[in-house]
């Protein structure tokens, strides 16, 4: 019993320290806690560099708010709860993108009868001929399309209209293709 008082005292003192930042404690709470939560996002996201990726962020933030952390439960709980909230967060924004990535595919088909035009280009293709949008194109672009940010939220961040955030998409997506498109045959021309 004395042993189990004196852990949790450690851990109090550990904590404590960390919330004053103290790099020594704050690694040492991390060498006590990582692996449990690096398993915890794991098992939820069955992916290791994202749950790596996960438990660093879960650290960060905790560390960030540990003044607030007022013992009414373990610190090992407390941070086990951020790794699930992050982890399913990460969730919900691969889903959103995976969506956003079928609805992009989807209205590519529409366009061209069928034929899936960004299957033609690379990656690195695709990221060259959105570096050449214009600021608030790209911007729009990237919010939609990479962060998975729905329109009200986009409007919200660059403060504009929702109506404006997609008709910048529309004009966007219509930019990329005639960049690519130009591109492409300029490649072929030179072939």
């Amino acid at each position: 019993m004395e042993l189990e008082a004196s852990q949790t005292h450690i851990h109090q003192q550990l904590v404590e320290k960390a919330a004053k930042g103290d790099s020594r404690a704050q690694t040492e709470l991390y060498r006590l806690y990582s692996r449990a939560m690096y398993n915890t996002a794991y098992r939820m996201l069955q992916n290791p560099s994202t749950a790596e990726d996960v438990m660093q962020e879960s650290f960060i933030q905790a560390f960030q708010a540990l003044e607030r952390f007022n013992f009414d439960s373990t610190f090992g709980y407390w941070l086990k709860k951020i790794v699930i909230n992050r982890s399913l967060n990460q969730l919900r924004r691969e889903k959103l993108i995976k969506e956003k990535e079928e609805d992009y595919s989807f209205e590519q088909e529409q366009e061209h009868g069928g034929e899936d035009w960004s299957a033609k280009y690379s990656i690195d293709d695709i990221k060259a001929a959105a570096n050449q949008l214009a600021k608030n194109h790209k911007m729009v672009f990237d919010l939609y399309m990479i962060e998975g940010y729905d329109h009200e939220e986009i409007a919200e961040i660059m403060n504009i209209s929702a109506s404006t955030s997609r008709s910048q998409l529309s004009r966007a997506k219509r930019n990329l293709k005639e960049i690519l498109i130009n591109q492409f045959e300029k490649s072929n021309v030179r072939s």
